[in-house]
């Protein structure tokens, strides 16, 4: 098993102004103190904060930004998510990032979290990428961990670390907090869970590790780093048939959930009991 490290950064985010230049200064802080760190993750929607109207196309201006940043030092970036406006529809995306500085895949939240997130599309793929030599991983936003099919589909398509951008500024941070330990132990995994500050999260981020419920790091309510150097089995084995035909079973109930009423019949059986 090779280590690897990958670093979260709880950083305050703002919604009156973009917080892109502010996320590229944490970035050069954290690379010039812990230069060892091979992946960085930041929060959900900390680009530029819960506002739609900030909604870029698909590889947008922002998005190039972050491909220059992570070229600039050699490293796996996940910049949080932001809105990403495809045709008539506004996704909740996160963009993952390779070293050279080139997007490997986009996932799209599957589960926008109503009703703040009136409006948004839900996204309908579940999304893992590999790191050559170190395994798999899997990434999910926010309220997706709510819905504990979600983590058991990534981990059944051979992911062995869930990358959890969120942005909780509530009092659920506190129900969040064991549900990540949960989703790690259930499903033998690492769960890193990184959240804001100030405007846009209440802190808290964290790195749950399956191994005896052991806690591999917790933040505070403060601007602070979480390092960690995960150790991989690099499974990426076939997937398990009968989690499989779960994660098919989910898939229709999750298309059943989030499709309008008026697109739904009385014989359309993904409703039924």
């Amino acid at each position: 098993m090779i280590p690897f490290s990958i670093a979260g950064i709880q950083m305050n985010i703002s919604m009156e102004h973009e917080n892109i230049t502010a996320m590229g200064h944490k970035l050069d802080v954290v690379m010039a103190r812990f230069p060892w760190v091979q992946m960085v993750v930041f929060s959900e929607l900390a680009p530029y904060g819960p506002q739609p109207y900030h909604a870029q196309p698909t590889a947008g201006p922002a998005e190039q930004i972050f491909c220059q940043m992570a070229a600039k030092h050699g490293l796996w970036l996940l910049p949080g998510s932001m809105f990403e406006r495809i045709g008539d529809n506004v996704f909740n995306t996160t963009p993952v990032i390779g070293p050279n500085g080139k997007v490997v895949t986009r996932y799209r939240k599957m589960f926008p979290f109503l009703p703040y997130e009136m409006g948004i599309k839900p996204g309908t793929e579940f999304c893992v990428f590999d790191v050559s030599n170190i395994g798999r991983f899997g990434v999910s936003i926010c309220y997706d961990m709510w819905f504990p099919e979600t983590t058991r589909t990534l981990v059944s398509m051979g992911a062995e670390c869930i990358l959890h951008p969120t942005m909780t500024d509530t009092i659920d941070r506190d129900v969040e907090l064991p549900i990540a330990r949960a989703s790690a132990t259930i499903n033998q995994c690492y769960f890193f869970d990184v959240n804001g500050v100030g405007d846009c999260g209440t802190g808290h981020q964290k790195c749950e590790r399956a191994e005896q419920c052991h806690l591999g790091g917790l933040a505070h309510h403060t601007q602070q780093f979480l390092r960690l150097k995960i150790q991989t089995e690099q499974k990426q084995q076939e997937h398990d048939p009968e989690r499989r035909d779960a994660a098919d079973e989910f898939r229709v109930r999750h298309d059943a959930q989030h499709r309008r009423p008026e697109q739904r019949t009385q014989y359309d059986v993904s409703d039924q009991q």
